[in-house]
């Protein structure tokens, strides 16, 4: 009985080490995974994820087996309810808007691009992150969007979707009365766009004054491919989110819009 016994205990050692390693193996792939995941750009995570795609909507299906493949078609036509249609057809490049306010001595300043609020419970505080992300092509395309979430990478992913979702075309120009070139560099007339107390009005430029406008915008309007502009604000400029969302409505007024419905 006794030799049953310890040759029953071996065999359930030797099982248990089987396991752990088993275990150990699988955490190491997984760990590897994740590493190779932090190091993949947004492009190939979208390539991924178009790949995986199982399409929930007509639109959706029709793009996924080669059927509808001008984006222009969909934006006029259709609404997008599923981002990976826009990254099967389209190359987007993303950037982030500072929108918050780092922490410090003195209420910090330092502008950062995840805006933290906290909410007061039984337990404690619960903090969140929220994060705006503008995509585009720099041929005329361009998507806002914000996302919050109670981790900064949930919250940027969640962002780049809706700024996905958000996509539309407008007409570039050369409207100023300075430029006689009839190049797409500019906008071509004045538009006013306003969120809250935010109000952007931007006015067509001649070649080679560059983008007369903040930071933020900045970045929205390279993604978009202007080159020159004028710009006024007026309102709270400093509240990042709502002058972004300025800029862009500005942008929405030159819409291109088909005869078609």
């Amino acid at each position: 009985m006794k030799e049953k016994e310890k040759i029953q205990d071996e065999i359930q050692e030797k099982a248990e080490k089987l396991v752990e390693e088993e275990k150990e193996k699988e955490l190491k792939k997984v760990g590897g995974e994740r590493r190779r995941y932090k190091r993949k750009t947004d492009e190939e995570r979208a390539q991924e994820e178009v790949e995986r795609w199982i399409p929930k909507t007509n639109v959706g299906r029709l793009v996924k087996k080669g059927k509808l493949k001008d984006i222009d078609e969909i934006l006029r036509k259709h609404r997008i309810l599923e981002h990976e249609i826009v990254d099967s057809l389209v190359n987007l490049k993303s950037d982030l808007l500072l929108i918050g306010q780092s922490k410090g001595k003195f209420g910090g300043g330092k502008r950062r691009a995840w805006k933290q609020t906290q909410k007061k419970t039984k337990e404690g505080n619960v903090p969140s992150f929220s994060t705006s992300v503008v995509v585009g092509n720099e041929k005329g395309y361009i998507g806002l969007g914000t996302g919050k979430a109670k981790e900064t990478l949930p919250a940027r992913a969640k962002a780049l979707r809706y700024a996905k979702l958000n996509l539309f075309k407008f007409k570039k120009g050369c409207g100023s009365f300075d430029c006689l070139c009839n190049e797409p560099h500019s906008i071509p007339y004045k538009v006013e766009g306003k969120c809250g107390s935010s109000k952007v009005v931007l006015i067509p430029a001649p070649q080679g004054t560059g983008l007369v406008i903040s930071n933020e915008c900045k970045k929205i309007l390279r993604l978009t491919g202007i080159k020159d502009i004028y710009s006024k604000t007026f309102g709270q400029t400093r509240t990042t989110v709502n002058l972004a969302k300025a800029c862009v409505n500005a942008l929405k007024k030159l819409e291109e819009k088909g005869e078609e419905k």
